[in-house]
């Protein structure tokens, strides 16, 4: 139930897969050298309550960054499975302090969240992986 105050809309989602032919773990470390983690001095000077230092990091940051990853396949290993899946939530922390000082609720939705897994393909009669990454990009309408 919602607050009657409270106005609920659907935004459309733009889902872009992409198959790699090298195995998940190159395509893993290729990602991740090409977008760096959010820097850790960003959020270090925010629980110091140093607002100075965590802005002069933002500003010289870099214009993509890694806000988190998620083992999921790391994860099934409590189930005893043994998966390559991580998703990636990947945005420019300069626009998204930008867009959320207006719009809080803009912080649910990563302008990018990439999920790199490795997608089952039947090759003869073995099973093998190769990788995938899909996005999901939110789309104006």
């Amino acid at each position: 139930m919602t607050h009657p105050s409270t106005v609920c809309r659907p935004i459309q989602v733009e889902h872009v897969a992409i198959e790699a032919t090298k195995p998940f773990e190159a395509v893993k470390a290729a990602l991740e050298s090409l977008v760096p983690p959010l820097d850790a001095a960003i959020p270090e000077a925010l629980r110091r309550g140093d607002i100075v230092r965590a802005n002069q990091a933002l500003q010289r940051g870099p214009e993509l960054a890694i806000f988190s990853a998620r083992d999921h396949g790391g994860l099934l290993r409590t189930a005893g499975l043994a998966r390559h899946a991580v998703q990636y939530e990947i945005g420019n922390p300069l626009t998204a302090t930008r867009m959320t000082r207006h719009r809080i609720a803009a912080a649910l939705y990563a302008p990018l969240r990439c999920s790199t897994k490795t997608k089952p393909v039947v090759q003869s009669s073995n099973m093998t992986g190769r990788p995938h990454c899909s996005a999901s990009l939110p789309t104006s309408g």
